[in-house]
């Protein structure tokens, strides 16, 4: 029930019906369909994806400068105390990393000390992206060394944060290294990491002289990212996104997010008024910042929906959906209820492939409804068939944020969407039905 259109078909039905759609109502139909959507693309449907070489292709300009090298410590109490630094190869594997070896009391040993048994402090030397850096350490509870050995930064009133710079000729740290310029007690910043364009770093990370050119990556307090920037010296890269993993916070986001989904589930709250006392608690205790919050908010989307409301009640106002469900009504006169609900489904996919699916279910519903009323039929499977259809927007990249999203990096153009979508959507079809009618009967 936490996609969008799923809210906005629960909500529909209350308002018509007197009572929404309860949290799990949509896991049958939904679930049987999401399963045989999954075999379809893991079996067949990636074949028919075209593929996209040469200039076209859109790449990650950082990518040459992606991967750097790092070091994160074992703490006191590490459950990797006593292991062999080979034991953690597939950790590094999954997180897609690589393991170069090892620091123990300010020396980096010889190799990569793969049969090595791990101790507290010890230093494990990684070339890895960022956010591969930030799971790998989140997952096998390492941490970011700061001023001394095992002694992590610390954390600003409001959170750390990963920024990514050049060092020019001219930077206060060109020709220094981390530690002489005094980075961490000064400004209360780690030098995480430095990509040398391939070129191996043998010394401590703070204790390496920085060049011209290198790209650094500076875990500073979040309120003061820019002016730490500026009096190193060096140019901030464009902002890709980066975070660091705020540990101590994890299980109270989780905690407070699996309250509200209880909550919602046994029938004390709506869903959407749960999951708005999760974000305000988010706020209060520290786990998003007021920025953060207000960055994450899909403004455009808000924007939309706020209009489509009263576009769809003034549809129904003025007759618009009674008509458009008379006229499908009178195209399906003496069909079954499956080839009725069927040509439902098509016709809000078409609309999902053209149209935000938040707005199409706010459109789609009230059609719904009117077809089951004209057939004197329950309402349910008519604005399940919604939901789910609205949901399934394959065709275009315009459907869905998240075919926007591929498009550019893919490389692909508008017309190499359908050749899967098309059977993808077909399938969802031909799997939802049959199980809407035995879930939800006439």
């Amino acid at each position: 029930m936490a996609r969008p259109p799923n809210i906005i078909i629960a909500a529909y039905r209350g308002e018509a019906l007197g009572e929404p759609f309860a949290m799990f109502d949509f896991l049958p139909v939904g679930g049987l369909t999401a399963i045989a959507g999954l075999i379809f693309v893991a079996l067949i449907g990636w074949r028919l994806i075209p593929q996209r070489d040469g200039p076209g292709l859109q790449g990650d300009p950082m990518a040459e400068y992606a991967d750097y090298i790092a070091e994160l410590s074992i703490p006191r109490g590490s459950a990797l105390i006593g292991k062999r630094l080979s034991e953690i190869y597939p950790e590094a594997d999954k997180a897609d990393l690589a393991i170069l070896g090892l620091i123990r009391g300010g020396k980096r040993r010889y190799g990569t000390s793969a049969n090595t048994e791990l101790k507290a402090l010890d230093h494990i030397v990684i070339e890895a992206a960022p956010e591969a850096l930030d799971e790998f350490r989140a997952n096998l509870g390492l941490k970011i060394s700061g001023k001394k050995d095992g002694e992590a930064p610390v954390a600003a009133a409001g959170g750390m944060s990963l920024s990514e710079v050049v060092v020019p000729d001219a930077a206060r740290i060109a020709g220094k290294t981390a530690e002489a310029v005094g980075l961490a007690w000064r400004q209360n910043t780690v030098l995480l990491g430095i990509s040398r364009r391939g070129r191996q770093i043998r010394t401590r990370m703070r204790k390496t002289e920085i060049k011209p050119g290198d790209i650094l990556l500076l875990l500073t307090p979040k309120d003061r990212s820019a002016e730490i920037v500026e009096w190193l010296g060096c140019l901030p890269l464009a902002d890709r996104g980066l975070a660091v993993t705020a540990d101590k916070k994890v299980w109270l986001a989780i905690g407070l997010f699996a309250a509200a989904v209880l909550a919602a589930s046994v029938g004390l709250v709506y869903l959407p008024v749960a999951l708005g006392i999760v974000v305000v608690g988010y706020v209060l205790f520290g786990i998003l910042s007021l920025s953060e919050l207000y960055d994450h908010i899909e403004w455009p989307v808000v924007v939309l929906i706020g209009s489509m409301i009263p576009l769809g009640a003034a549809f129904e106002t003025s007759g618009g959906t009674e008509l458009i469900a008379t006229w499908l009504v009178d195209l399906t006169q003496g069909w079954p209820a499956w080839a009725v609900l069927t040509v439902l489904m098509v016709v809000t996919m078409s609309l999902s492939d053209v149209l935000n699916n938040t707005a199409t279910a706010i459109v789609a519903a009230p059609v719904g409804i009117e077809m089951a009323q004209s057939l004197g039929v329950s309402p349910d499977p008519f604005l399940m068939a919604v939901a789910v259809a609205a949901s399934c927007a394959f065709l275009t990249p315009i459907g869905h944020k998240n075919n926007t999203l591929i498009l550019g990096p893919g490389g692909y153009r508008f017309s190499d969407y359908w050749p899967m979508g098309l059977p993808l959507e077909i399938l969802v079809i031909a799997v939802s039905i049959p199980s809407i009618l035995v879930f939800w009967p006439l």
